[in-house]
């Protein structure tokens, strides 16, 4: 079984490559032209985009095959005060060039959309802002052309006191989206609310691949054994072009046992890759660290010489 590791949106020993620096809507106003405020906007976003081609460029360096985009890309893209502005025609020069170097360096991509995009809100309002911000990474795939399909995590969203009715209603919500939303779309269990068993009745329901996140089980499982439903999981991934993607992370404490820490705790992972050795050809393994890929490299580092681990690159390796 391979294994592919991937980090998130930032670099730890790449300098000055944010691609997620911003503006807020009070600074934009306060700049009197408002053509002028938006040609600032529109420069923010081309020099993330920058910093993105430049962490494209040390992952083809360090060898790491998959990475998630930031979703700050575009400072208020989906802000009211702002429907009018077509940001994706500024940025055009800037996500072909990404396109054309993802072409040369072949890498999977991904995103996690911010946690107010929630597709099981009862309110209209923040279903359409949902369906906008969904909308906004779709166009800067199609930009850096890379395939839409299954390339946005989300979580199944708020439990609004009634889960049995919250998921319903993300099921109601669901026949209200269009299909090429749809398909960009895999379901991540929780650390508060929803539970795997929860999150795979979804995922069955509806043919959403479901993204399994070992360390939000361990918060949030209700007495579930994750061993039980990981063919479940596998199977949900059946028809998608996509290797099976899971999310690992440590806790930075027992007090603290939600938050992420620095580094991801190798006999952890272990016990995860142990639990599903000779289940999947391969599987990729997003790195949610606060070290990022400073978080990537030492776990490379504390698996080599383990028994059974056959290291491949900088960034995969091999259970034998």
């Amino acid at each position: 079984m391979i294994v592919k590791l991937g980090y998130v949106a930032m670099s730890m020993e790449l300098q000055n490559a944010s691609p997620s620096q911003t503006m807020t809507f009070a600074q934009f106003s306060k700049i009197k032209d408002r053509e002028a405020a938006i040609r600032k906007l529109e420069r923010i976003a081309n020099s993330n985009l920058e910093n993105c081609l430049r962490l494209l460029k040390h992952n083809a360096g360090n060898q790491i095959h998959f990475f998630r985009l930031s979703s700050r890309l575009i400072p208020l893209a989906n802000h009211e005060e702002l429907h009018d502005w077509e940001y994706i025609q500024p940025l055009k020069e800037s996500l072909k060039k990404i396109g054309d170097y993802l072409k040369e360096h072949p890498i999977r991509i991904d995103f996690h959309p911010d946690h107010f995009v929630v597709l099981n809100t009862p309110n209209k309002e923040i279903l359409a802002n949902a369906l906008k911000t969904l909308l906004m990474h779709k166009k800067l795939l199609k930009g850096m052309e890379i395939d839409t399909e299954h390339r946005c995590v989300l979580h199944v969203g708020g439990g609004y006191e009634d889960k049995e009715k919250a998921l319903e209603q993300f099921i109601s919500n669901w026949g209200h989206i269009q299909s090429a939303i749809q398909k960009m779309i895999i379901l991540e269990n929780d650390d508060t609310t929803f539970t795997v068993k929860e999150t795979l009745y979804l995922c069955e329901k509806l043919g959403i691949p479901m993204v399994f996140d070992y360390h939000h089980h361990l918060a949030n499982h209700e007495e579930e054994e994750w061993q039980q439903d990981w063919e479940r999981v596998v199977n949900t991934w059946k028809h998608s072009p996509l290797a099976v993607k899971m999310h690992i992370s440590s806790p930075r404490s027992e007090k603290e046992y939600r938050s992420h820490a620095d580094y991801v705790d190798p006999d952890m992972f272990l016990d995860f890759l142990n639990g599903i050795r000779g289940t999947v050809p391969e599987i990729h393994c997003m790195i949610e660290a606060k070290q990022k890929d400073a978080a990537l490299f030492r776990l490379i580092e504390d698996l080599k010489g383990r028994t059974g681990i056959k290291i491949l690159d900088q960034s995969s390796f091999k259970l034998v």
